[in-house]
Parts: C-alpha cells; sequence; structure tokens
C-alpha cells in the first residue's frame, strides 16, 4: 500500500509538472513593433498613427486600446473596402503581424492636445487582451510620407 500511495504521488506530480510547461512564458504572444510613423497632421483637429505589430508567439492577441499624452481619444480603426469603422480591438495572430498603414488599418488620434510636426515624437502605450503594455516612440514624418515597401 505504501508503495502505491508512493508511485500515486509522483505520478501526480509528473503530471502537475508537465501541465505547467504547455502554458507560461513559451505559450504567450511574443509582441514586438516596428516602423512607427505619424504624418505631421494638418490642423490639431486629427491625427494618424500606422505601425506593424509582430507576434513570433504561439499565441494570437489583441490591440485593444491605445493611450497617448497627445490626446484622450484615441480610436482602432479597420478599413473594409472603402469604408473606415471604429472596432474595439484588431487580432494579432500567432507567428504573424497586425499592420496598420494609410487605407488600411490605422489608429485616429482626435483633440490634439498640440498639432505635432515633423522631427518631433509622440509616445504611444499600446494595450492588448494578454500582452503586457508597450510603449512605443513615433517620429512625426512630412505630410506626405510614405515608407518604402
Amino acid at each position: 500500500m505504501n508503495r502505491r500511495t508512493t508511485l500515486a504521488a509522483a505520478l501526480a506530480l509528473t503530471a502537475g509538472l508537465a501541465l505547467a510547461g504547455c502554458g507560461g512564458a513559451d505559450g504567450a504572444p511574443q509582441l514586438e513593433v516596428a516602423d512607427p510613423y505619424m504624418p505631421q497632421p494638418v490642423d490639431q483637429n486629427m491625427a494618424g498613427a500606422y505601425f506593424t505589430v509582430k507576434n513570433s508567439g504561439d499565441t494570437a492577441d489583441k490591440l485593444t486600446s491605445v493611450t497617448s499624452d497627445l490626446s484622450k481619444d484615441i480610436t482602432i480603426h479597420k478599413t473594409v473596402g472603402t469604408k473606415m469603422e471604429q472596432v474595439d480591438s484588431l487580432a494579432i495572430p500567432a507567428g504573424g503581424e497586425l499592420r496598420l498603414s494609410r487605407g488600411g488599418n490605422h489608429l485616429m488620434f482626435m483633440g490634439l492636445k498640440k498639432k505635432p510636426a515633423e522631427g518631433d515624437k509622440v509616445t504611444l502605450r499600446l494595450h492588448f487582451a494578454t500582452a503586457d503594455p508597450i510603449k512605443v516612440t513615433v517620429p512625426v514624418k512630412a505630410v506626405t510620407y510614405a515608407p518604402k515597401k
């Protein structure tokens, strides 16, 4: 009987360790932001920001909100055909990326506290459903700036 108890305890411990290995940091989204920019706004009413969130992890995540000292009203938009619509989040697939670009998914900043000029830097904090927030420094580019593809 004592042997069975010891064997059962050993099996329970082994199973517990195996299950603990299934989740954790290895299964989490691994996010990084690339190529951020904001075209210089035409006026102080609104601005847009663009970047790519790369997920090298094996778990999907979602961009759920953005905060910045530039504006209290920052919304996430997706573009379907020629129509833009505000959404609560945008998916970041496992092993994939979320691209925000002109004419596609993007951020909208409304009621800017000040109009940033070309050469300025704007700090954003990206918030996700699962991953920790990421702080991003976004350079302000010329109004007509278009990144190289």
